[in-house]
C-alpha cells in the first residue's frame, strides 16, 4: 500500500508542476491581446484533486510489486517526455486517441490540469480544459487594464499640441513633450513627414508629399486629369487655370465670352499656389487685372470662376471644413468626421460687381481674414457668432425642409473622389521617401476640405489643406492694445474628438477591425448619412469615451467608385518602371523599356518616335514645373504620354475607353511576362548543378529578377540622349 501511496504523491507532484508552467504559457500568450469578455465561474469545490470519470483507485499502477527504484526511473523519462511535448494549442485530437482525458483541480489554487493517460498511468501532453481557458481569459482581461499605454512623441506638434494634449489624457496615453530617445508608437507633427528625420518605425501623422500634392496647382492639374476621364463625376470643382503658363489660354477664353454675349462679365478669384489662410487671394473681372509678377519673378497661381450664388444663412455666406482622416494608402481607407466647423463672413452677401469686388468680408470665408473683422463674433454656442458647428448648421436647414441626406452622400462623394484624384502622386512620393523593404514608419493623415454649399445645395470644393488649423484657442483683445489666447468651446468639440479618434483607430494595441464590405449601387438621393456601423472592439480603457466621431466611408464604398482608380493603375505602371528605389522620375531608357514590355510599338510607331513623343512631353513639362530639381518624366507627364498612346492605339473609343483597354492591355502583358520568367526561373534553378548552388545567402541571380533593359539604364541614358537629334528624328512622327 507504501508504493501506492508513494507513486500517486509523486504523479500528482507531476502535473502540479507542469500546470504551474502552463499557466505562465498561457498568461504570457494572452497578455499580447486583450480580451474583454467575462470569466467563466471556476469550480467553487477546493477540496483536494477530483478526476471526473475515474475513480482514484484507476491510477494504481498494474505492476505494484516493482521497486521504487525503477518507479523513479520511469517518472524521470516521461518527465522529460512532457517538458518537450508541452503545448497549450498543440493537436490534442490525435493524442486523444492514444488514452483517457483527466482533468485536475489542484487544492487552493483555482488551477485546472488536463492530461492524456498511457496504459502505465504517465501523463503524455497536457492540455487546457475550458475552465482553464476561462481562467487565463480572465487573467489576460485583468492584464490589459495594465498593458503598456501608447507611447507619443508630440515635440514637433506646434499649434495642434494643446488639442494632442487633451486628446492623449483623454486616452489615458503616455505623451513625450520634449521626444524621447527610444522609439515611439506615434509621431505628431505639425507641419510635414521631414519634421523629425530620424524615424525608422512607428507611425507618422503625415504623408510624405502630401503638402507638395495639396498645393492650389498640383491639386488642379490632378482634378483636370480626373475631368477629362470622368467629366461628370468631377464637376464639383470650379473650371481653372495655372498662372503664368495658361494666361494667354484664359485671356483668350473670357475674351470670347465677352464677344459672344455682351451682358456677361464673370467674376474670377485668384490663389497663390503656396498661399494659406487667405493670404494674397483678390477677385477679378478681367485678364488685365492679374497681378502675375512678384518682383523679377512670375507669381505662380491658379485663377478659378467664382461661385457667385452661394447659399445664405442670416445673408451670410459661409464655407464648411470638413476633417478626413486618411489612414493608409495601401489598401485605400477613407474616414469622414461627423462633426465639423463652418465660418461665416462677417459682411452681408452681395453679388459680385466692380464695386465691391475688394470686400474681403463679404466674399472669403477664411477664419484667419475675418477674426480681424469688427462684426466678428465669438460665441461660446454652437449655433450661433461667426464660427459654428457644422451639424448646427445642418439641422437648422433640415428645420427648413433641406434633404440632409442627400447633402451628406454628394459631401461624401466628394471627398472620395478628391482623394482618389491625389492619391496615385501620392504613392509616388511614398515609395521615393520609404522605397520598399526599407526601414521606415507608416503614415497617416488629418485634411482638411474646404467645402461651399451652392444655392442648389451641390458642393463644390474649393481647396484641401495638409496641415488644419487643429488650434483649440482664439486671440482676443482683453484691453487695448492687449491680446492673450482664450479658450474655443467649438473648437475644442470638434477638434479634440478628431484627434482622439484619430489615435483610436492607429493605436498600434487594438486588433484591426475587419475591413466592411461595400454594397451594392449607388448613392439615393433619399440614402440615410453612409455611415460605417460600431463595429470596432473597444479596450478595456475606453470604456468611458464616446463613440468614435470618424466614419469610414471608404473601402467600404469601393463598389460606387473603384471604376474612378484608372490613374491610380497607371501610376502603378510609372512605379514598376522606375527601376531605381527612391527615383521619381523615368528616364529615356526606362520609358523605351515600358514600351517594349508592353509591346506598345510596330512599324508605324518606332521607337524613335517612342524618343520624340519622350523628348518632346519631358520638355514641356520641364517647363511647366521650373522648381523641379530632377531630370526626367514625371507622373503627370507619364498619364500624358499614356493618354497619347492609348487615343493613337484606339482611335474609336472615347478617352475613358481608349485609357482603360491599354491598360488591361499593359497589365496582361506584365503578367504573361511574369509568369514566364517565373517558369525560368524554376527551370533555371533545376538545372544548375550543385556546385552552383551553394551561393552566399541572401544574394539572388539578378539575371532571374529584373529585365536587363533595367540593369543597363544608367549607362545607357546618357548614350542615349548624345544619340538622339529631334531635327532628323521628328520626321518619323505621325501627324
Amino acid at each position: 500500500m507504501s508504493d501506492h501511496y508513494v507513486k500517486v504523491k509523486v504523479q500528482l507532484e507531476q502535473m502540479k508542476s507542469f500546470g504551474e508552467d502552463a499557466e505562465k504559457e498561457g498568461v504570457d500568450t494572452e497578455e499580447q491581446v486583450p480580451v474583454s469578455s467575462p470569466p467563466a465561474p471556476v469550480s467553487p469545490d477546493p477540496s483536494g484533486i477530483t478526476i471526473p470519470g475515474r475513480d482514484a483507485s484507476s491510477i494504481t499502477c498494474k505492476h505494484r510489486g516493482k521497486s521504487r527504484n525503477k518507479l523513479g526511473k520511469d517518472d524521470k523519462n516521461s518527465s522529460g517526455k512532457h517538458i518537450s511535448d508541452l503545448s497549450l494549442h498543440g493537436s490534442g485530437r490525435n493524442l486523444n486517441r492514444l488514452g483517457h482525458e483527466r482533468t485536475l483541480h489542484i487544492r487552493g489554487t483555482g488551477k485546472i490540469l488536463q492530461g492524456k493517460s498511457e496504459t502505465n498511468g504517465n501523463y503524455v501532453t497536457i492540455h487546457p480544459s475550458k475552465n482553464m481557458q476561462e481562467t487565463r481569459r480572465e487573467d489576460g482581461f485583468k492584464l490589459a487594464r495594465k498593458r503598456r499605454p501608447v507611447t507619443v512623441d508630440s515635440a514637433k506638434a506646434k499649434t495642434s499640441l494643446e488639442a494632442l494634449k487633451l486628446s492623449i489624457k483623454q486616452l489615458k496615453w503616455k505623451e513625450f513633450p520634449l521626444g524621447r530617445r527610444a522609439a515611439c508608437d506615434i509621431y505628431w507633427h505639425g507641419v510635414s513627414f521631414h519634421d523629425n528625420e530620424n524615424i525608422v518605425s512607428g507611425q507618422v501623422n503625415k504623408f510624405p508629399g502630401m503638402i507638395e500634392m495639396l498645393r492650389k496647382i498640383n491639386l488642379s492639374r490632378a482634378v483636370r486629369t480626373m475631368q477629362e476621364l470622368f467629366p461628370e463625376e468631377y464637376d464639383f470643382y470650379p473650371r481653372s487655370w495655372i498662372l503664368p503658363e495658361e494666361y494667354q489660354q484664359f485671356s483668350t477664353q473670357i475674351r470670347m465670352v465677352k464677344e459672344n454675349d455682351a451682358t456677361l462679365n464673370p467674376t474670377f478669384i485668384v490663389k497663390p499656389d503656396g498661399g494659406s489662410q487667405g493670404d494674397g487671394i483678390y477677385l477679378i473681372r478681367d485678364p488685365s487685372d492679374l497681378k502675375l509678377m512678384a518682383g523679377s519673378q512670375a507669381k505662380q497661381a491658379v485663377v478659378q470662376e467664382y461661385i457667385h450664388k452661394p447659399l445664405l444663412i442670416d445673408k451670410l455666406k459661409f464655407d464648411i471644413r470638413l476633417y478626413v482622416l486618411i489612414k493608409s494608402l495601401e489598401p485605400l481607407e477613407i474616414y469622414i468626421a461627423k462633426e465639423g466647423l463652418t465660418r461665416f463672413c462677417t459682411e452681408p452677401y452681395q453679388e459680385p460687381s466692380q464695386k465691391n469686388l475688394s470686400h474681403v468680408f463679404m466674399h472669403l470665408t477664411n477664419y484667419s481674414l475675418n477674426v480681424h473683422s469688427g462684426n466678428f463674433v465669438h460665441s461660446d454656442s454652437q449655433s450661433t457668432g461667426s464660427k459654428r458647428t457644422l451639424s448646427s448648421v445642418l439641422y437648422r436647414l433640415a428645420a427648413k425642409g433641406v434633404d440632409i441626406k442627400k447633402v451628406w452622400s454628394d459631401i461624401i462623394a466628394l471627398v472620395i473622389k478628391t482623394v482618389i484624384a491625389v492619391v496615385p502622386e501620392l504613392k509616388v512620393y511614398y515609395q521615393a521617401e520609404i522605397p520598399p523593404g526599407k526601414p521606415g514608419p507608416t503614415c497617416f493623415q488629418i485634411l482638411g476640405f474646404d467645402i461651399l454649399l451652392m444655392k442648389n445645395l451641390k458642393p463644390v470644393l474649393l481647396e484641401v489643406n495638409s496641415n488644419p488649423s487643429m488650434r483649440i484657442e482664439h486671440e482676443q483683445e482683453v484691453a487695448p492694445g492687449v491680446f492673450e489666447y482664450v479658450p474655443s468651446p467649438v473648437d475644442e468639440e470638434v477638434k479634440v474628438g478628431v484627434i482622439r479618434d484619430t489615435l483610436r483607430l492607429m493605436d498600434p494595441g487594438h486588433k484591426k477591425p475587419s475591413v466592411s464590405q461595400p454594397r451594392a449601387g449607388g448613392f439615393e438621393h433619399g440614402e440615410e448619412i453612409p455611415m460605417e456601423a460600431e463595429t470596432q472592439e473597444r479596450s478595456p480603457d475606453e470604456g468611458a469615451l464616446p463613440s468614435l466621431c470618424l466614419k469610414q466611408v471608404y473601402p467600404k464604398y469601393t463598389k460606387q467608385f473603384n471604376y474612378l482608380r484608372l490613374v491610380e493603375r497607371i501610376a502603378t505602371l510609372f512605379i514598376r518602371f522606375l527601376g531605381v528605389k527612391g527615383n521619381m522620375r523615368l528616364g529615356p531608357t526606362a520609358f523605351r523599356t515600358f514600351i517594349r514590355t508592353c509591346k506598345l510599338s510596330n512599324s508605324n510607331f518606332t521607337m524613335a518616335s517612342v524618343d520624340i513623343l519622350y523628348i518632346d512631353i519631358t520638355r514641356r513639362w520641364s517647363g511647366a514645373m521650373p522648381d523641379s530639381r530632377e531630370a526626367g518624366m514625371g507622373l503627370q507627364a507619364f498619364v500624358e504620354a499614356f493618354f497619347y498612346l492609348a487615343g493613337r492605339r484606339f482611335k474609336s473609343l472615347a478617352l475613358r475607353q481608349q485609357v482603360a483597354t491599354l491598360l488591361e492591355l499593359c497589365e496582361a502583358q506584365l503578367e504573361s511576362q511574369s509568369s514566364t520568367e517565373d517558369r525560368r526561373s524554376v527551370s533555371c534553378s533545376r538545372a544548375l548543378p550543385r556546385a552552383n548552388k551553394t551561393q552566399t545567402p541572401g544574394l539572388t541571380n539578378p539575371q532571374l529578377n529584373s529585365p536587363a533593359p533595367l540593369r543597363r539604364a544608367a549607362s545607357q541614358d546618357y548614350r542615349l540622349h548624345q544619340r538622339l537629334k529631334p531635327r532628323t528624328l521628328r520626321a518619323n512622327v505621325e501627324n
